[in-house]
């Protein structure tokens, strides 16, 4: 298994609608493996294909409160249906943040639905489909939007997509070629700093591909997802 680096906004690979997986064979298996190896290092509750350079229809997610159903698990060639409507109110700062891998060390508000259906197929090419709620939810639909070439980000309301648009400009996110290694490089969302007691992670804000830290455009140590 391998870590492999991380693309960032910009590259395109991320901003185009990922192809279906035609084959589960060995080189699936093997990226899959390292889709794994990959989250893990980097903190993350999620990551797509696509978030390590590769076009393709899969994503893997981990998250402890998933209910009756897997709390680890890899979908390929998933469809996602929405059960609950996404709410017309705009998303509480505090409780409705999300963050991404691919838009490291950067939490912006956004609502999502609160119930989901997803369907696919695991690694051994065998039927999947259960419902999901929640924080579960979200990030099942954060990474599902990453096969179709969707970052969160494309998502915010008037308000914050100003602000992403000024992050993007100060970072360079434009161009491809950007990326970063967890383990090698510093952590965007600060896992590897000295913990805060007084502030426990929340196991939801890292990568919805990574929900994580609550607040506003600024980077700080409490959200991702893929």
């Amino acid at each position: 298994m391998t870590i492999r680096p991380i693309t960032i906004h910009g590259e395109p690979v991320l901003h185009r609608r990922a192809q279906e997986v035609e084959t589960i064979d060995d080189s699936i298996r093997e990226l899959v493996a390292d889709m794994f190896e990959t989250q893990d290092a980097a903190h993350g509750v999620g990551l797509a294909a696509p978030q390590i350079g590769v076009g393709l229809r899969i994503f893997t997610y981990s998250f402890a409160d998933s209910g009756d159903q897997p709390s680890r698990g890899v979908i390929i060639n998933p469809r996602l249906r929405l059960i609950g409507k996404v709410s017309k109110e705009s998303a509480d700062p505090e409780e409705e943040s999300e963050g991404c891998l691919s838009a490291p060390g950067y939490n912006y508000p956004l609502k999502r639905s609160e119930h989901v259906e997803i369907t696919g197929l695991d690694v051994a090419g065998e039927p999947l489909q259960f419902e999901a709620t929640g924080w579960f939810a979200r990030i099942l639909q954060h990474e599902y939007d990453h096969l179709d070439g969707y970052l969160y980000v494309n998502r915010l309301d008037p308000r914050w997509a100003r602000r992403w648009k000024k992050v993007v400009k100060k970072e360079g996110w434009n161009q491809p070629g950007l990326t970063w290694l967890p383990g090698v490089d510093p952590d965007p969302f600060g896992h590897d700093e000295p913990e805060d007691p007084a502030r426990a992670e929340d196991p939801a804000s890292r990568d919805a591909g990574q929900s994580d830290d609550a607040g506003q455009a600024e980077r700080g140590v409490s959200s991702h997802s893929g």
